[in-house]
């Protein structure tokens, strides 16, 4: 689908080509380059062919390109998902195929000082809870155990936290947790599977929502829009990042890998609300916007003050994102086809 855009609502133009977007996506901010210039190599990425693995690897090795350095930066994967090795490999990363599930395997991966751990399961887990606690849990407790003399930062969800109000501003890393269906709870399992191995160093990143042109709660509005398809109102507020800050931002959690394993929480500093974001899409895409259920009072919210405080708010502003996925979308841009399911509230995926 595709129309003119015309007066002050036209989506601002995108920062870059489309195909360069991943490129764009990977650029390292200063706070990357100051982080890194301590941090030792090899650097590891383990489950990095999802949706943010290959920004995460390119990000990394661009800043050690910067500073001079040629320590390696390793993706591990099946490979199997969103993205294969000649995507690693375009930008000087180096592959290892296999299943981190397997202890053999894992043997085999090189020692590395820094290592970020990305892997797992959500979306067709509904009615597979055996697989939920072995990719989730029993996978990660080997991982654990293999890298406990590294730095970890190991990618968790907000969805471990209960249900708060937008009033609340969010829950915090002091927040009980109280996952909500068998997809967050096997993610505090996940989170105990490094809390519990001894000598585990690792920093757990609380993240919600991640969104990029292609992927994202954003993009999952901003399409109903499009095709004039009901927003679904029923999780009626959020938090988003961008995926470069996202990045920078775990990138930085190097430096609080404790043990035993530290949360933090990774978001934006706003609390959103998701009909005033299907409005403003409606008004850039030009398009009606039709709504269904009503808003809860209560949804998933992260409060990140604290990862604010320690590496600066987010560069990309919520207004910024707005606008380049309108255009994305507008201009018709190839999208990954993965609904995020954030209206769910039941946690089933």
């Amino acid at each position: 689908m595709k129309t003119a855009a015309t007066g002050r609502n036209a989506p601002a133009n995108l920062p870059c080509a489309p195909e360069a977007i991943d490129a764009f996506l990977s650029q390292p901010a200063d706070t990357v380059l100051r982080c890194l210039a301590h941090q030792r190599g090899p650097f590891l990425a383990l489950g990095a062919g999802g949706k943010m693995g290959l920004h995460l690897c390119a990000m990394l090795r661009t800043a050690l390109r910067s500073l001079g350095r040629t320590d390696p930066v390793i993706a591990v994967s099946r490979f199997t998902s969103l993205r294969d090795r000649e995507d690693f490999h375009a930008f000087g990363v180096e592959t290892i195929a296999g299943d981190l599930h397997d202890e053999a395997f894992l043997r085999t991966l090189p020692d590395a000082p820094s290592v970020f751990f990305l892997a797992g399961v959500k979306f067709g887990t509904a009615t597979s809870p055996e697989l939920l606690q072995q990719m989730n849990v029993e996978m990660p407790r080997k991982v654990a155990r293999r890298f406990a003399t590294s730095r970890l930062v190991a990618f968790s969800t907000g969805c471990v936290y209960p249900f708060v109000t937008p009033a609340s501003g969010g829950a915090t890393e002091a927040t009980p947790l109280a996952p909500v269906g068998d997809y967050a709870a096997s993610c505090a399992g996940r989170e105990r599977a490094f809390l519990e191995t001894p000598g585990c160093h690792a920093t757990l990143v609380r993240l919600n929502y991640s969104v990029e042109f292609r992927y994202g709660l954003l993009l999952d509005i901003a399409l109903k829009v499009a095709r004039s398809e009901p927003v679904d109102l029923r999780m009626g507020y959020c938090n988003v990042i961008w995926q470069s800050d996202a990045i920078a931002h775990a990138i930085q959690c190097l430096d609080l890998s404790a043990c035993p394993a530290r949360p933090l929480n990774l978001t934006g500093p706003e609390i959103l609300s998701v009909r005033a974001l299907a409005e403003s899409f409606g008004r850039l895409l030009e398009r009606p916007v039709n709504f269904q259920g009503e808003p809860a009072a209560t949804a998933w919210l992260n409060n990140a003050s604290l990862s604010h405080r320690l590496f600066g708010r987010p560069t990309v502003s919520t207004e910024q994102m707005i606008h380049w996925v309108a255009s994305w979308v507008r201009a018709d841009h190839v999208t990954w086809g993965k609904p995020t399911g954030f209206e769910n509230r039941e946690g089933k995926f």
